[in-house]
């Protein structure tokens, strides 16, 4: 049978889920591309499936399937020329590991994707996401992080709070400035950390830059003003990772 009403009622409700507010109530959020939902599905984290009629899909999900008409994948998907769309449960994170990464109001989810993949990529054991930082569940956060989000813990809460936690468990917390930072690669001994990276355009914030212990910095030409927030936190992840006793 396929889906060809938008009044439909399981249409309905993923078209809600387009929307952070419902997101957070249904505890779901959607997501496209097949190789995304293939790691969601191998995490555990996928609960159904929309797909275009006349699709043939050559790998087996074990969850229900529902087939749409054109009119209504058009209406529930984010991309164009899409044929897959998932549903998928939210995940549920605790405050746990050695190697932290803090994100005091990043807004783009470009930005946040790819720093998703960063950390996953370099050994992080859990991201922390600002109260004022871009919703992890953004559809483009999920398609830049290419399906890292379903390798990495993450947790949303107040910085303060996780970085009076992290200085009791006597870790250390860097910060970024140019101006009055030591060079990222002198740093040694890395088994445990907690890195704090900043709004775009506005960098961390005073109150947070103040709890820091250490400030870092990347060493770049001169005819470069700053980069950009995502690239810098690869970078110094990569020199903590490598420097790393672990």
């Amino acid at each position: 049978m396929v889906i060809t009403s938008l009044d439909n009622k399981k249409i309905k409700e993923v078209v809600k889920l387009r929307q952070k507010k419902y997101r957070d109530i249904e505890n779901k959020f959607i997501i496209e591309t097949l190789n995304i939902i293939k790691e969601a599905y191998n995490m555990g984290y996928l609960l159904e499936l929309y797909v275009l009629e006349g699709t043939t899909l050559n790998i087996k999900f074990d969850v229900p399937i529902n087939y749409v008409s054109k009119n209504v994948f058009n209406k529930i998907s984010f991309l164009e020329n899409s044929y897959i769309l998932g549903v998928c449960k939210k995940k549920v994170s605790v405050l746990e590991g050695k190697r932290y990464v803090l994100l005091d109001n990043v807004q783009d989810p470009g930005n946040l994707g790819t720093i998703i993949r960063s950390c996953v990529g370099f050994n992080v054991d859990t991201l922390v996401l600002g109260d004022t930082c871009v919703d992890l569940y953004n559809d483009k956060a999920l398609r830049a992080s290419e399906g890292n989000i379903f390798k990495l813990n993450i947790v949303r809460t107040s910085l303060k709070d996780v970085i009076k936690i992290l200085k009791e468990k006597n870790i250390t917390i860097y910060g970024t400035d140019v101006n009055d930072g030591e060079n990222i690669d002198k740093i040694e001994n890395n088994s445990s950390f907690a890195l704090v990276m900043g709004n775009e355009g506005k960098g961390v914030s005073n109150d947070i830059k103040a709890l820091v212990d250490k400030n870092l910095y990347i060493k770049t030409s001169k005819n470069l003003e700053s980069l950009n927030v995502g690239v810098a936190t690869g970078i110094i992840l990569y020199e903590l990772d490598k420097n790393s006793n672990c």
